[in-house]
């Protein structure tokens, strides 16, 4: 399990009123199929100043990709969370699929089964960053204000 010890909770906020004046807040996907796990993470975004979408399994995962996957629009959300297992789709698949694609955003993964090989494929594929459970929360939270900062800020 994850452990939180959070003690930044408003850095997130900052950075989104920095982010763009069109957004209230930048928003991350969050696909996790462990209740426990999405709900810590969920929070724990939340609580930084994101906008949180949660699925459940790798097929409502999938279903919040789709128009990006069917059409090539740009997708709705500027970082992933994904469990690298789950039923229906794994989150290293769709790296795997994605990753070279212009529009995708930075995809961050999460896993209780990282092993070398795991890592190395993740890597290839251009992962924004890769923790096996359990992590540190607040090391998780640092990598999205960090990809963030670097998509937004460094674009000025």
């Amino acid at each position: 399990m994850a452990q939180n010890t959070h003690n930044s909770k408003h850095h997130g906020k900052e950075l989104s009123q920095e982010v763009a004046a069109d957004r209230v807040a930048p928003r991350i996907l969050l696909a996790e199929d462990d209740d426990e796990m999405r709900r810590l993470l969920a929070h724990s975004l939340s609580e930084e100043g994101y906008e949180v979408t949660q699925c459940h399994d790798g097929g409502e995962f999938l279903v919040r990709l789709q128009s990006f996957i069917v059409d090539k629009h740009s997708v709705d959300f500027d970082v992933i969370v994904s469990d690298i297992r789950m039923p229906g789709l794994t989150g290293l698949e769709i790296l795997e699929e994605l990753h070279e694609c212009k529009e995708f955003p930075p995809m961050i993964l999460i896993t209780a089964f990282g092993d070398e090989d795991t890592h190395a494929r993740a890597k290839k594929f251009g992962v924004a960053a890769i923790f096996d459970k359990p992590f540190e929360i607040d090391v998780l939270l640092s990598k999205v204000r960090e990809i963030l900062s670097h998509r937004y800020l460094g674009k000025k």
